[in-house]
């Protein structure tokens, strides 16, 4: 049964098929949010947040749109608004203090030691998520959007309300920043033309 046939059920009253949807998107929209927050608390939150917003709003969804559309573009909008938010927060360093000079570096170490390949695929997906913080707001949401959350242009045409040409030039800019701010650490021989 598609997302949006669940969704008309839902909007009829049963409400098991939002227990359905919940249970599709839950950990894609963990992953897709996590890539705006770094921060799992964060991430749980604003899940809970976007789930309770699709189940109170459930009449304002048409199905013109597909569902993933609607709920990403409730996702990102309050991944917004938390950024916007956070953004206005004084933070706390943990780096020495350079005025004071009884204060030492923190040193956070991890006591877990990892099989090589574990170890590997971290460390590729610690330099990827470097990258792609180091990527502009613009191209990093494309980018996710479209690599990671694997969503059609229209898709993210619509959720980021954007034209399709601007979608795709960003998709195409963000990707080739990408490359380039990986490219020393990826092996030569696996970089793509």
């Amino acid at each position: 049964m598609s997302d949006e046939d669940l969704m008309e059920k839902f909007q009829s009253g049963y409400e098991e098929a939002f227990n359905l949807l919940v249970e599709r998107y839950q950990d894609r929209l963990h992953n897709f949010l996590y890539r705006y927050t770094h921060d799992h608390q964060d991430c749980e939150d604003l899940v809970q947040e976007t789930f309770f917003r699709v189940f109170r709003s459930r009449h304002s969804y048409e199905r013109i749109a597909k569902f993933s559309t609607w709920m990403y573009t409730i996702a990102i909008n309050l991944a917004k608004s938390l950024y916007k938010k956070k953004k206005r927060m004084t933070k706390v360093t943990i780096h020495k203090d350079p005025d004071d000079s009884e204060d030492r570096p923190m040193k956070l170490e991890d006591s877990g030691i990892l099989p090589d390949d574990s170890l590997h695929e971290k460390m590729c997906m610690d330099q990827l998520e470097k990258a792609l913080e180091e990527l502009s707001d613009d191209f990093r949401e494309v980018v996710i959007l479209r690599d990671i959350q694997q969503l059609s242009y229209e898709e993210i045409s619509e959720i980021a309300d954007l034209p399709m040409g601007t979608v795709k030039s960003r998709i195409n800019r963000g990707r080739a920043q990408l490359q380039e701010l990986l490219e020393s650490y990826v092996y030569p021989e696996t970089i793509s033309a």
